[in-house]
């Protein structure tokens, strides 16, 4: 159990974090975050809304209890950086340079299910 709890915070820390820096250029609506955001195709208001959306589901996952919460913050969260990647593909083709992506989708994906690990490992 002690191992699982580890492994699920270091995992779940690295992604929370990654999540958090992207979210804080666009909760200030930095010069680089709304040439990013534009290149992309978005409205100008979306880029403060999604780092607020960030920035709460990094605070969903890493508050203990509130499962259903978490539930939803984990599908978000996914859900924005798979959006990241289409958009990207989407308006610049496919370039090397996405493959970076696999990672904090691997930390999401990696985090979630120690999440699921954890709590049944503790309900039994």
């Amino acid at each position: 159990m002690k191992k699982i709890n580890t492994i699920y915070w270091i995992v779940t820390g690295l992604f929370g974090a990654f999540m958090l820096f992207s979210a804080i250029p666009d909760i200030m609506i930095t010069p680089e975050a709304k040439a990013f955001i534009g290149h992309l195709g978005y409205p100008d208001y979306f880029i403060q809304m999604i780092g607020i959306s960030k920035t709460l589901g990094v605070i969903a996952i890493l508050i203990p209890g509130y499962p259903r919460i978490k539930e939803w913050a984990y599908a978000g969260l996914l859900y924005d950086l798979l959006a990241a990647v289409y958009s990207q593909i989407a308006t610049d083709g496919f370039k090397p340079e996405i493959f970076f992506m696999v990672l904090p989708i691997g930390f999401a994906m990696a985090s979630y299910m120690l999440y699921h690990k954890k709590m049944k490992e503790a309900s039994a």
